[in-house]
């Protein structure tokens, strides 16, 4: 079982990277691999909502690595899209990103590659908008039938240095407790799959607006 730690931080080892690192560290203790994918600095084209990957199957923007990651996206069991805080939300780079994996995945009807797969959320922030980050990178997952893995508080470190946040002990401390329970699910399901327990079949997506 593989999980991957995406890292939306344009700061490769930087604090959303410490608390992934944390992670990465207790799910290696539970025999869960893992690998922490870093989006980089190079300039990232939000989706145009020209709704060609719902055509072609993929987005149709190929100068920067969404369809690559949508791909390496089918090898891992369970995900943690970790982002810092930028006024109060996610920061550009993640936005801009996670809209196009999740939309023309979506859209192309390759949802499979992260139905019924566990996956979390983590904030870094030097002070405030950690909650907004969190719910708005919730709705990813929520949107693609991916079960939310919770810790014992909101997935959230303070700091604005990577030694700030190894400072934060209950914010670390979750990230632990974030890990162990991504492990317990992942190793639940497996369990439920061998014993013949299958994600179930859903019928096709009815799509509606408010008007009609």
């Amino acid at each position: 079982m593989k999980v991957l730690l995406f890292n939306g931080s344009p700061h490769k080892n930087g604090c959303t990277y410490t608390a992934l690192e944390e992670m990465a560290k207790v799910l290696k203790e539970e025999g869960i691999d893992s690998e922490i994918y870093q989006i980089g600095i190079k300039s990232l084209t939000p989706c145009r909502a020209c709704g060609a990957c719902a055509k072609i199957g993929k987005c149709v923007i190929n100068d920067d690595d969404v369809n690559n990651f949508v791909e390496k996206c089918n090898d891992f069991d369970g995900f943690v899209f970790g982002s810092p805080v930028h006024y109060a939300s996610a920061c550009g780079g993640t936005t801009a990103f996670l809209d196009r994996v999740f939309f023309s995945a979506f859209m192309s009807g390759r949802g499979e590659i992260f139905a019924h797969k566990p996956a979390a959320a983590i904030a870094s922030a030097r002070r405030s908008g950690t909650t907004a980050t969190l719910d708005q990178l919730n709705k990813y997952m929520t949107i693609s039938q991916m079960p939310v893995i919770s810790g014992r508080y909101w997935n959230m470190v303070h700091g604005h240095t990577p030694d700030e946040v190894k400072q934060d002990l209950e914010g670390m401390q979750n990230m632990r407790f974030l890990a162990r329970n991504m492990a317990w699910f992942l190793k639940c399901k497996q369990a439920g799959e061998n014993a013949g327990i299958m994600p179930p079949k859903q019928e096709d997506p009815v799509f509606t607006n408010f008007i009609r």
